[in-house]
């Protein structure tokens, strides 16, 4: 029972709206993100260049890489509107999962290779990071521990789990900075027996990297895979459909992501007697009510069964 239009068209275009500005809301916050890792990404690797630190060069890697991923799911959502066609019935949600594995393949590659020049590097004698390198390393926590709440802020509100991902990441970049910020302090202050301690902090840099590509990779491959949603949302959308006095029961829900988006496939229990009239009147309104609840679902196909609290019309063994 899966429809694509209706007959009430002013639900139809709120929710085209909501959709809309959902997309939107997520847009502006990317570019933000997209705008400041540039900036901060070329400071800090002119900064670790001239200032000879490749703890700071590692941290711009991580931020140019950043840049990357910012460029790449803001493509994705672009493809991730399109509507259904005849070759993608489902759409181009996906496209933001696909982005984002691909990314973080990038990104693995990228620290593993950071990691290994900071190895060759640990042994060697080189100059001793200026002063003002530390204000670098110091303005980069500050500005990401900024972004991290307001894309959190945003992801919160819009369920957007990309851009949640995002704020995390930016989280992990300030932690990463403090690192950073650490190991230039040590080499500024405590000489050159401390030098070791740029290449330790570009480790850690390349530590926390790691760690957040393996967590793009894990999300990315369980959403391609149609893994089931969280349980709170699946909860909420099954009390929904409960709230329909003619729903006796839910049997089945299952409700996948895709992109910022979700799919529910929802088995409804009704009582038997009815017409199939009755009971497709009944799946369309359930439908209805669904998609104007939860505006991020984009479709949901309903599938109607006899309910075994009605045992005289309970189907055979």
């Amino acid at each position: 029972m899966r429809r694509q239009g209706g007959g009430d068209e002013g639900p139809l275009a709120q929710r085209e709206r909501s959709r809309a500005a959902l997309y939107r809301e997520v847009v502006n916050a990317a570019v933000l993100g997209l705008a400041v890792n540039t900036g901060l990404g070329l400071a800090k690797l002119a900064g670790g260049l001239v200032g000879h630190s490749f703890a700071l060069v590692s941290d711009a890697v991580n931020s140019l890489g950043d840049v990357v991923t910012s460029l790449v799911v803001l493509f994705a959502l672009r493809l991730a509107q399109r509507p259904p066609d005849p070759e993608h019935p489902y759409g181009h949600t996906r496209a933001e999962a696909i982005a984002g594995l691909s990314v973080s393949l990038l990104v693995l590659g990228s620290a593993l290779l950071v990691g290994a020049e900071a190895i060759r590097r640990l042994p060697l004698a080189h100059e001793v990071s200026p002063g003002w390198t530390l204000w670098i390393a110091g303005a980069n926590v500050v500005i990401k521990e900024v972004l991290f709440r307001y894309k959190i802020r945003i992801g919160q509100r819009t369920g957007s789990r990309a851009l949640m991902a995002h704020a995390w990441d930016h989280r992990a970049d300030a932690f990463s900075a403090l690192a950073v910020l650490v190991g230039l302090a040590m080499v500024r202050w405590g000489g050159p027996r401390y030098l070791f301690a740029d290449e330790l902090a570009a480790l850690v840099v390349v530590a926390i990297i790691l760690r957040s590509a393996f967590s793009l990779v894990w999300d990315s491959a369980h959403e391609l895979m149609d893994a089931q949603a969280e349980g709170a949302f699946v909860s909420r959308i099954e009390a929904e459909a409960l709230a329909d006095p003619d729903v006796l029961g839910v049997e089945t829900l299952w409700v996948r992501k895709s992109g910022l988006e979700f799919f529910a496939d929802l088995h409804l229990e009704i009582d038997p007697g009815l017409t199939i009239a009755e009971g497709h009147r009944i799946g369309h309104r359930v439908k209805d009510r669904l998609l104007r609840a939860f505006p991020t679902l984009r479709d949901v196909l309903v599938h109607l069964e006899p309910s075994p609290h009605f045992p005289d019309h309970a189907p055979a063994e």
